[in-house]
């Protein structure tokens, strides 16, 4: 068994952690950019696959990360892991079906509620103790999915006909047009003073500095790494400015 996670703020990487140590504490989890994760899933007969849900749909990083590696998948038994601040439709749904193209066997599909992410923006924002509490529970309902699974029992949220088109209408559509590439609005300020913690950050290496400033590509992957760990709030890609920086360990 093998956990793989794509996690910007920290999020996904507890969710995936605390799950396989409760199913096998001898398997591992590993960040889904890691230089050997292709040689770890070829290892592996089961694989828990955990990313940030983003407006119903997966991370860029992860779909193209799976469309690259064709032959891994063929057999593998995959859960696939959503996590979300507020809906999720069919985030893991998204995976699921493209994982069962390339021979994949789903055993099924867990949503888990955690403390909003999106550092540059108002929207589901919440205190410290709100927050905890979220952990609090995700914590318990990770507990309770994974004596379910060592039963046979695997969840599966996200991965029916009727959370498809929760989170294709619900989302998805409405937000295509913006997703359809590589998004190329990250946004670096003038606060900005090159001290390249966001280029070290970054798992999709779309951040290098010059002239002592941070400059962004355009395959920014939307995980918020950089945003909620620049020490000048310097960096946004939905908002002009940094509202909160989101990170896992405050609430942990």
């Amino acid at each position: 068994m093998l956990g793989v996670y794509l996690s910007g703020t920290g999020n996904t990487k507890h969710c995936v952690e605390k799950l396989i140590a409760l199913l096998d504490p001898s398997a591992k989890a590993i960040p889904i950019e890691s230089r050997n994760t292709g040689e770890e899933i070829k290892r592996n007969d089961m694989i828990l696959l955990g990313y940030p849900t983003q407006y119903s749909n997966a991370p860029y990083m992860v779909r193209d990360f799976i469309k690259k590696n064709p032959t891994l998948w063929k057999d593998k038994k995959i859960l696939c892991v959503a996590t979300m601040g507020a809906f999720s439709g069919d985030g893991a749904g998204c995976t699921a079906r493209l994982l069962k193209k390339y021979g994949a066997i789903i055993l099924g599909g867990l949503h888990i509620k955690m403390p909003d992410s999106v550092c540059d923006s108002k929207l589901l924002k919440k205190s410290i103790e709100e927050n905890r509490k979220i952990v609090r529970e995700a914590d318990e309902k990770i507990e309770t999915v994974s004596q379910e699974i060592k039963r046979g029992n695997y969840p599966k949220e996200g991965i029916t006909w009727i959370s498809h088109l929760v989170g294709l209408f619900g989302q998805r559509l409405w937000f295509y047009g913006k997703t359809q590439n590589y998004t190329d609005k990250l946004m670096i300020h003038e606060s900005c003073i090159g001290c390249g913690l966001c280029a070290t950050l970054c798992p999709m290496h779309n951040i290098s500095i010059s002239n002592g400033k941070a400059m962004s590509g355009k395959n920014c992957t939307m995980c918020y790494r950089c945003i909620s760990s620049c020490p000048q709030k310097a960096i946004t890609l939905l908002g002009k400015e940094v509202k909160e920086q989101c990170r896992f360990e405050k609430y942990y």
